[in-house]
């Protein structure tokens, strides 16, 4: 068949979706249609309508007019998605199930953990709201993967970097932000035997209230849970892999078998929990907790704090090197074979890296470095880590670069990145702009004067 023929074939396809997916009240008013085709897929007012309503839930902000925007980028995704369909792209269940239950599990938090006011807000249940982010995720994945492949022979040289930077006016190049690298050495204060004891009574009282029926473990853990995010959902965690939890808390959670019952209590690094299940599905589980946190005392706090600035001194002393307290001395499992030095896979911000914003910090590490000059060394000071824990640090700066603007010799990776993103992003605008001249595209009228991101949609 040729493309002419393809195309009529999908125009008179087309046409009668157009005429006969509106929907009409008993008094004749449009409360839906087709507002754009795209080969063979139709794109209707409500899908336009809940990407806007799911943005503004999340903040989501659009460039230009998000009247023509949002149906563009639904259009965009639709070439996509029937590319990768071509392609044999392929994405897994298990993947999927995991972005659902995130994206499920964030939104929860937006309405403080209530499902009813998230069904209220979608207009759905949870099941079918499940059921239609799974269509979601899976297109959205397989979105995702094609883009990657569109772009994954793009290369560029040394020399194709210098090239793109020295043709740009100076006020051009892209700054680069003051950036520190900074080493720790932590010690967690010793938590009494007396406080572990409180907190294990706690839970044991919760297991035997539940177990009793005098009390639902959602309200225990809304009541009592130190886990904020799941507390307001009644502990629940959502679908979860068993590489994503603890390994204590997976091998009981994992192992549990009849939903009315209360594990025993487990240790992981975050505290103490009891846990109940919710259900399990292939490689993943759901279940409920309530964690509770031994807190540490004041005596125990300044034992620790006093040993790390006799350890500080001994350092500024140079009795021995900031690299082997941090190899010898540090119990923090993140730092201790990295001889201290934070990096940014720790911090979760997305990459790897020794080199830090200030911003990008923990706020108590910040301030501790920010008067120091390279090679000195803090006063001991107290924080919660990114697990929830009360620890005790001395902190170095190791390095600090000065904010500047990007040149070839001081920031070629930096440059690397940008002529390497500005291919990318080249190649996939092209390839939509010839995908949309080859594709039978239909507009609603609505849409003709919109100015949009990529040209031809009109025809």
């Amino acid at each position: 068949m040729s493309i002419i023929k393809k195309v009529m074939t999908l125009a008179l396809l087309a046409l009668p979706l157009v005429a006969t997916a509106q929907k009409k009240d008993s008094i004749g008013t449009v409360i839906d249609e087709v507002v754009w085709v795209v080969g063979d897929e139709a794109i209707l007012r409500s899908d336009v309508e809940a990407l806007r309503m799911q943005s503004a839930m999340e903040g989501v902000k659009w460039s230009g007019n998000p009247d023509c925007t949002i149906p563009e980028q639904i259009a965009v995704q639709k070439l996509f998605k029937h590319q990768a369909q071509i392609d044999s792209i392929e994405v897994t269940d298990a993947d999927v199930a995991q972005e659902v239950e995130q994206q499920i599990s964030y939104w929860l938090e937006m309405v403080d953990g209530s499902r009813e006011r998230l069904e209220e807000y979608k207009h759905q249940n949870l099941t079918q709201i499940r059921a239609d982010l799974r269509e979601e995720m899976k297109d959205r994945q397989m979105v995702q993967k094609m883009k990657q492949k569109l772009v994954e022979d793009i290369a560029v040289t040394p020399a194709e970097v210098r090239r793109y930077f020295s043709a740009l006016p100076q006020d051009s190049l892209p700054f680069v932000p003051t950036e520190v690298e900074v080493q720790i050495v932590q010690l967690t204060p010793k938590i009494e035997q007396e406080e572990l004891n409180r907190v294990k009574d706690e839970l044991r009282n919760y297991t035997e209230r539940v177990n009793k029926g005098e009390t639902r473990f959602q309200t225990l853990a809304q009541l009592y849970s130190e886990d904020p995010g799941s507390a307001r959902r009644g502990g629940e965690l959502g679908l979860m892999g068993r590489g994503t939890l603890d390994p204590a808390f997976a091998a009981v959670a994992f192992n549990l078998t009849d939903p009315k019952k209360v594990s025993k209590i487990v240790e992981s690094e975050f505290g103490f929990h009891i846990i109940q299940l919710i259900e399990k599905r292939g490689d993943k589980v759901n279940v409920r907790h309530i964690l509770r946190k031994p807190v540490v005392s004041q005596e125990s706090v300044d034992r620790a704090l006093g040993r790390l600035d006799s350890i500080a001194a001994d350092l500024r002393a140079e009795k021995f090197s900031f690299e082997d307290a941090a190899s010898l001395i540090s119990d923090d499992k993140d730092t201790r074979n990295a001889k201290g030095l934070l990096s940014t896979d720790q911090m979760r911000t997305g990459k790897t890296s020794s080199k830090f914003r200030m911003q990008d910090l923990p706020a108590e590490i910040a301030k501790a470095v920010d008067t120091l000059k390279v090679g000195e060394i803090s006063n001991a000071f107290q924080m919660i880590n990114q697990r929830g824990k009360t620890v005790c640090v001395i902190a170095k700066l190791k390095s600090r670069t000065e904010g500047h603007k990007a040149s070839v010799t001081e920031d070629f990776q930096i440059m690397k990145d940008v002529v390497l993103n500005k291919r990318r992003e080249d190649r996939i605008h092209q390839w939509v702009v010839d995908k949309i001249k080859s594709t039978y595209t239909r507009l609603n009228d609505d849409y003709k004067d919109c100015n949009f991101e990529y040209e031809g949609w009109i025809k």
